[in-house]
């Protein structure tokens, strides 16, 4: 650490030995550099304040009845383009800057110190904005603030507009072309409809479901033929039963209202057997057609034996017209017949949804291919109307909040503090720059001083002398006051102090000029 601390010393003794050149770089350098900053032209700042309200009051009213809009983005991105190009060069004709280019390049350096000068900056959530320039005309930088502030607040207000018109326009041509479309899909749909008027399915399900439901149908009359055949046969019986006690007879032919005769009882067996076979199997079955067959045959016998008895007993035949006026017998009748005419009808009613259930499964590979196609134009017209409707109900909505624009604005702007002409200038700041100067020219003198001692060393102690030629120092011997070295590093210290003085006073001088315009500056414009 010592002898770190003992190298800068020699270093600055080098430096001190040097000095010389110290006052040369001051010379050189500090009067010629302040007699710039003092000739540098004079900046005048015109500044002006805004404060910008998007608290409307119809706001709150129109909150979900119009489209939102959020104003403080809208007020950024104004912000962020004010300096575009487009509005530069309006701002340059507002202010005549355009007239004093002569040809293209001076104006682009006019648009380009435009855009570098003006300023522009925000007082975070307060929505208060502050427009700033610096020119050498206090006018100029006046009438060019006031422009840019114009310019700022009609495109704010002509943007919302604009964004209104833009939507109508965009939203009309939307409807227009959605209007379109619908026709073209109602158009298809009508004429898939007609095409296959004839085998659409219903709106209440597709093939399948179609054909699920028949066949459940066709079930569910099944049973009630069953049924009713199950209680055609009780109302036979009873109605035979209720002959028999009448007459008293017991011949094999119970009574001819009734029909009945000894081969009932097993005819009824094989109807109830073929029933309930014909709902597991088709006609075609071995077991059915052997039924039907021996059904047949017992059916021709009972036929055979209603004749024999008819022929051998007709002179029965008022005592049957008798026992058929007993009342009993004839509500009997009456409901057997009943039950008769209902089988019937309900036999007709199976026979027509067997017929459909095999028109539909005919049809197995064609109405799925039908449905899945008008499942596809229903769905694409669904969404086409879904899409126009939505597209009305916006246009409405942009025409309530372009009205709404058009009647109040959203956003108002208040001028805080308007533009004004600049009394006194702002700039240059020359006091720093004359400080700068003077601190260049001594750090030049410093640095050409020091290596200047590297250049040409001069020991400045027995250390530094016994590091340099490697000999080692055993006495030292101070110079005779004779010889005149101490007066000659006296005279060059009074001379670099003078220097520096002199120095200093030519600064007094530059900042007086200018820190008193009305002392000095006056009388020096009126002399020259």
């Amino acid at each position: 650490m010592q002898d770190i601390f003992e190298e800068i010393i020699d270093y600055l003794k080098g430096i001190w030995l040097k000095r010389r050149y110290i006052i040369i770089a001051t010379w050189l350098i500090c009067p010629i550099g302040w007699y710039f900053v003092a000739a540098m032209p004079n900046v005048y700042k015109s500044e002006a304040r805004v404060y910008v309200d998007t608290q409307s009051l119809l706001r709150p009213l129109l909150k979900g009845l119009t489209v939102e809009t959020n104003p403080n983005t809208q007020i950024r991105l104004m912000i962020k383009t004010l300096l575009s190009r487009p509005n530069l060069e309006r701002i340059s004709r507002m202010t005549d800057l355009d007239v004093q280019a002569s040809n293209s390049e001076e104006y682009e350096a006019i648009i380009k110190n435009l855009k570098e000068n003006i300023k522009i900056s925000g007082v975070g959530r307060e929505n208060i904005y502050t427009l700033s320039i610096e020119d050498k005309d206090p006018e100029m930088a006046k009438n060019i603030v006031r422009s840019a502030l114009n310019v700022f607040i009609e495109n704010t207000l002509g943007e919302t507009r604009s964004d209104s018109d833009s939507a109508q326009k965009f939203i009309n041509t939307q409807i227009k072309d959605y209007e379109n479309r619908l026709s073209n899909a109602e158009a298809r749909l009508t004429s898939f409809k007609q095409k296959y008027s004839g085998i659409l399915p219903e709106q209440s399900g597709g093939y399948y479901t179609k054909l699920n439901g028949h066949k459940d149908k066709l079930k569910s009359i099944e049973l009630d033929i069953l049924e009713n055949k199950t209680r055609l046969e009780s109302a036979k019986k009873q109605l035979a039963q209720s002959i028999v006690a009448d007459t008293g007879s017991d011949n094999k032919i119970k009574s001819e209202s009734s029909i009945q005769t000894t081969y009932d009882d097993r005819i009824n067996e094989l109807e109830v057997q073929l029933d309930t076979l014909k709902l597991r199997y088709t006609d075609k079955h071995p077991d059915v057609i052997e039924i039907s067959r021996n059904l047949e045959h017992l059916n021709k016998l009972r036929s055979v034996e209603i004749e024999k008895y008819l022929a051998q007993n007709s002179e029965n035949t008022g005592s049957l017209k008798r026992l058929s006026a007993n009342p009993v017998i004839q509500e009997v009748q009456i409901q057997v017949n009943q039950l008769e005419n209902l089988i019937a009808s309900l036999n007709v009613r199976a026979d027509d949804y067997r017929q459909r259930i095999i028109e539909l499964e005919n049809r197995v590979h064609t109405l799925p291919e039908i449905e899945a196609e008008l499942v596809a134009l229903n769905r694409g017209y669904s969404i086409t109307k879904k899409k126009y409707e939505e597209l009305l109900s916006r246009k409405e909505t942009a025409q309530l909040a372009q009205q709404a624009d058009e009647t109040t604005d959203k956003i108002q702007f208040r001028v805080i503090d308007p533009a004004r002409k600049a009394t006194k200038p702002s700039g240059p700041k020359r006091f720093i720059l004359f400080g700068v100067v003077l601190i260049l020219g001594f750090g030049v003198g410093i640095g050409l001083s020091l290596l200047m001692s590297q250049l040409n060393p001069v020991a400045t102690s027995t250390a530094q002398l016994s590091k340099i030629t490697g000999v080692p120092i055993f006495g030292v011997i101070s110079a005779n006051e004779n010889l005149g070295l101490q007066k000659w590093h006296q005279k060059k210290t009074l001379i670099f102090i003078g220097s520096n003085v002199l120095l200093l006073c030519l600064l007094v001088l530059f900042v007086s000029y200018f820190l008193f315009p009305d002392l000095i500056q006056a009388p020096l414009k009126r002399i020259f």
